[in-house]
């Protein structure tokens, strides 16, 4: 699943779509999308403070999560480059996933509200 996103006029497609599970591909945590931004969204400070050896493009989708790890729960705004589709099949615990989102008997994640294809 993938929405279509708008920025500055440039039409750009996202590899994830809202509700889709994903895993970093680094760092050992994984999450739930629940917004999208077509390009970084976020402060120069909080860009400039990722370590400039592993440290993303902008001109691409950025992705807000309802993110886990083992010890917490956090939301996240992480860059499609660092992104992998989370395959496990398991239920994320994220404590804000239930305002947002409904999970299906396929084990998949809808927005709340959203209209459902029959």
């Amino acid at each position: 699943m993938t929405d279509t996103i708008t920025a500055d006029s440039v039409m750009r497609t996202a590899k994830f779509g809202l509700g889709a599970v994903v895993r970093h591909r680094i760092y050992p945590f994984r999450g739930i999308v629940f917004d999208i931004d077509p390009v970084f969204d976020n402060t120069e400070e909080w860009w400039l403070a990722i370590p400039e050896a592993v440290r993303p493009r902008k001109d691409q989708p950025f992705y807000h999560l309802l993110a886990e790890n083992a010890e917490s729960e956090y939301v996240a705004y992480v860059s499609e480059q660092n992104l992998v589709p989370d395959t496990s099949g398991e239920a994320l615990r994220h404590t804000g996933i239930p305002e947002v989102f409904e999970r299906d008997a396929d084990g998949h994640y809808r927005m709340r509200g959203a209209a459902h294809a029959n």
